[in-house]
């Protein structure tokens, strides 16, 4: 097909378009450009009001997603909203030769396991659930990589910071929401708990809900009062020892360490 061929069918092609194709084109434009600039994922609400023609954003993004359905970038859903990532099968050839020099510790994990499943909660308790005190600088290193967050103050004597995960940890894990956690039949389909469970053991229900619970005060301006806190209260607890080999973090190892 020459070049004239390839334009005039080109022409054609567009004046038999409908005007619905056209509104539902420029609506994934629109939609395409959003989710390209954007760094996180955006929920359906904010895509919606950005539209400049009368479409529900549901038949937008089903069609922008079966565009990309075979290329090397994706549209998929998480964390409650939408964004572009690799394709999976694709990874590899992104992956860099150098590792990181810090890598998350067994600690850690089993840390970020007890928080994912059991948030709001706050630092005894998850050394009540573990059983064994918190590592210095286990939260810590937890907070920086941004999968958990600061939520509030317990309703107890002594005001315990609660703590609870974040969008980057849904985003990291690839999941959509924290209720895709495996819950018990998933973990003992995957070998991860044998029909030997004690009588009543069960998994709790995961809940990420930014808002605070009957127990909890807000942090307000006393955020770095909290932090600080926490800082004095790792001052006891024992140094890092030998669980803080590198540990593979993906969804799998973290329903694991559970």
């Amino acid at each position: 097909m020459t070049t004239h061929d390839l334009e005039e069918f080109r022409q054609t092609h567009r004046r038999e378009e409908t005007p619905e194709n056209k509104l539902l084109r420029e609506a994934t434009r629109v939609i395409e450009a959003l989710l390209f600039a954007s760094s996180h994922p955006l929920s359906e609400e904010v895509l919606q009001t950005r539209l400049p023609v009368a479409l529900p954003i549901g038949r937008v993004l089903e069609a922008l997603q079966a565009d990309y359905r075979n290329r090397g970038v994706q549209l998929v859903r998480l964390a409650g909203g939408w964004m572009f990532r690799t394709a999976e099968d694709l990874g590899y050839l992104l992956s860099r030769e150098a590792h990181e020099t810090r890598k998350l510790s067994r600690a850690a994990l089993e840390t970020l396991s007890v928080i994912a499943y059991h948030q709001p909660v706050t630092r005894a308790e998850i050394e009540d659930i573990r059983g064994v005190s918190i590592h210095r600088g286990t939260l810590d290193a937890l907070l920086e990589t941004g999968w958990i967050r600061l939520r509030g103050r317990r309703r107890t004597p002594g005001r315990p910071v609660t703590y609870g995960t974040t969008e980057h940890f849904l985003i990291h894990f690839g999941l959509e929401s924290i209720s895709d956690l495996p819950g018990l039949d998933d973990l003992k389909g995957a070998g991860f708990l044998d029909g030997r469970l004690p009588q009543g053991f069960s998994v709790p229900m995961p809940s990420d809900s930014p808002d605070l619970t009957d127990d909890e005060d807000p942090l307000g301006e006393d955020l770095f009062t909290a932090m600080a806190e926490e800082l004095v209260a790792a001052e006891d607890a024992p140094l890092d020892d030998g669980d803080d080999q590198a540990i593979d973090v993906t969804p799998s190892s973290l329903a694991d360490s559970h």
